[in-house]
């Protein structure tokens, strides 16, 4: 089951702080492409991500690891949130991964800079620039964001066009 506006909710009733990357954050830009996670960069401050592990443990998220299909149980805590680079999660609305420093930037500040609020499911939310989602599609350089790139850069360029309109 995938519910990433419950996600979003829980996030948000804990108050963290993050930029939504990734597919969905392509998506709510009026890319087509399918996604079946969320993808977040959050503000890496201890506070931060005390509220971060407090929403993990809400959401009853554990560890995705292939050939586990429960996952391994996640010990949420802001140390652990400080040290892991990335987390690919498995919760009861879904998959998430949390990522302080995607490629291509150097986390939630950088990100922030040029990210829009949009609404979702009754929740603002920060999401990343298109921009910035290619850019770190471009670095991550895995063969599934290279298959999206020429779809997000043709948005972008239809995007740019209808704003100069």
């Amino acid at each position: 089951m995938f519910d990433p506006d419950e996600i979003l909710r829980v996030l948000h009733r804990h108050g963290v702080e993050f930029v939504l990357i990734g597919g969905m954050a392509a998506a709510l830009h009026g890319s087509d492409v399918v996604t079946f996670d969320l993808d977040l960069a959050p503000r890496s401050e201890q506070d931060n991500l005390r509220r971060l592990a407090l929403a993990l443990r809400d959401l009853d998220a554990s560890i995705r690891i292939e050939g586990e299909p429960d996952g391994i149980d996640l010990d949420s805590h802001a140390d652990l949130l400080e040290r892991a680079q990335v987390l690919n999660l498995a919760t009861r609305a879904g998959n998430l991964d949390v990522v302080r420093r995607p490629a291509g930037s150097s986390g939630f500040e950088d990100l922030r800079r040029d990210a829009m609020t949009i609404t979702v499911g009754g929740v603002p939310i920060l999401v990343a620039s298109l921009a910035d989602v290619i850019r770190s599609k471009e670095a991550a350089n895995r063969e599934k964001d290279r298959a999206v790139l020429p779809a997000l850069k043709r948005l972008q360029m239809r995007l740019a066009g209808e704003r100069e309109a």
